[in-house]
């Protein structure tokens, strides 16, 4: 039976606000999630640049939400039996589809090359999903102009290693496993980390590696707009979205840099993209609770919340957002994909997404 009710979505919309709100963001219109409309299925006026925003991270940004099935936790499920994100649906029961959003991901292991086309289509509901998709009706609703979302990731990486920035130093540690003291590797270096006072043995992948890979895939496309968004002539990069920490909080050396790494991560970006304005989104793992955090991930979301804190990084105020996704996921956590729980991916993506409308209205 198909419902399509404003409760459970302003249930859901009431997290997302309350999420927001304890970021230092607000809603500018408080049911704005719950009255996005169904798209018209007009292009954008293909006159005016396009907006990308590009999308990286690890597992976390991939597609784990399950699509088909009664069961709960099922984008079906959700949408058609308990009447959240009516926007994807139209009256018929059809998936919408959004002829001004562009929905693009592509995914390579390493340096620049061996790039795989994942998506590459109108913003629609096929397969799986990840936070993409909340993302992109959020942007639609905001621009006039095309928009494109540019996904450029592949799971199992850690911003301390395999991502790390350009311009991140090497630095010393001391494990308190074993009580030595470490050489953690600088963008560039290999292998990983190596006992100070000992030469350093090159391994067969070097610190930011998969950084240089996701940045020239991301190019990729960009060099090749036409293919990726037809008609399309000109474009800026107008923000990026982050969501990535879980293979990070397993050592504990790259926990402790992860806010210096989050901020070396945003400059390089709007280096290597020219976009020296744009914005940042990043996410909290969601099993996360900021509250009973310890450990690894106590380093991590207490990095992720600094980062997005004028007092503490001024240069950037305005420009960034963290989102608090543990009231927002469904259960399990970030190193499970969350269960496939479709509602915890749509969440974090509508919650993503409008966090970018308001600093973008900012």
């Amino acid at each position: 039976m198909l419902v399509r009710s404003i409760s459970s979505p302003a249930r859901s919309l009431a997290r997302i606000a309350a999420v927001l709100a304890f970021v230092g963001l607000a809603l500018a219109e408080p049911t704005l999630a719950a009255e996005l409309p169904d798209p018209d299925g007009k292009p954008a006026d293909m006159s005016k640049p396009v907006k990308v925003y590009i999308l990286m991270g690890q597992s976390n940004m991939l597609e784990f939400g399950k699509l088909a099935g009664d069961a709960d936790g099922t984008l079906e499920h959700a949408v058609k039996s308990e009447g959240l994100y009516p926007y994807l649906i139209d009256d018929a029961g059809k998936w919408t589809e959004r002829q001004d959003v562009r929905n693009v991901a592509v995914m390579g292991s390493g340096g620049p090359g061996k790039t795989q086309v994942r998506k590459n289509e109108w913003l629609t509901v096929s397969g799986n999903v990840g936070v993409e998709t909340g993302i992109g009706h959020q942007m639609g609703h905001l621009h006039d102009e095309p928009v494109l979302i540019l996904k450029s990731a592949i799971g199992n990486r850690s911003l301390g290693w395999d991502l790390l920035p350009p311009g991140s130093p090497s630095y010393e540690f001391t494990d308190p496993k074993d009580g030595k003291t470490y050489v953690y590797a600088g963008y560039g270096q290999s292998p990983d980390r190596w006992e100070k006072g000992t030469e350093p043995k090159p391994i067969g992948w070097q610190a930011g590696l998969q950084y240089d890979g996701d940045v020239a895939r991301a190019k990729e496309v960009l060099d090749n707009l036409d293919t990726y968004y037809p008609g399309a002539k000109e474009y800026e990069v107008a923000g990026f979205f982050w969501w990535q920490g879980d293979k990070d909080r397993y050592n504990l050396g790259h926990a402790q840099q992860y806010e210096r790494n989050l901020v070396n991560l945003l400059k390089s970006l709007r280096k290597d993209f020219n976009a020296p304005h744009a914005k940042m989104v990043v996410a909290t793992l969601g099993q996360t609770d900021k509250d009973n955090a310890a450990g690894t991930e106590k380093e991590i979301i207490a990095a992720k919340f600094a980062f997005s804190d004028p007092a503490k990084h001024p240069e950037f105020k305005g420009d960034v957002a963290t989102v608090y996704t543990h009231p927002l996921s469904m259960g399990s956590s970030s190193n499970a994909h969350y269960g496939g729980n479709a509602k915890t991916y749509m969440n974090v993506g509508q919650a993503m997404g409008q966090a970018m409308v308001d600093l973008m209205k900012k």
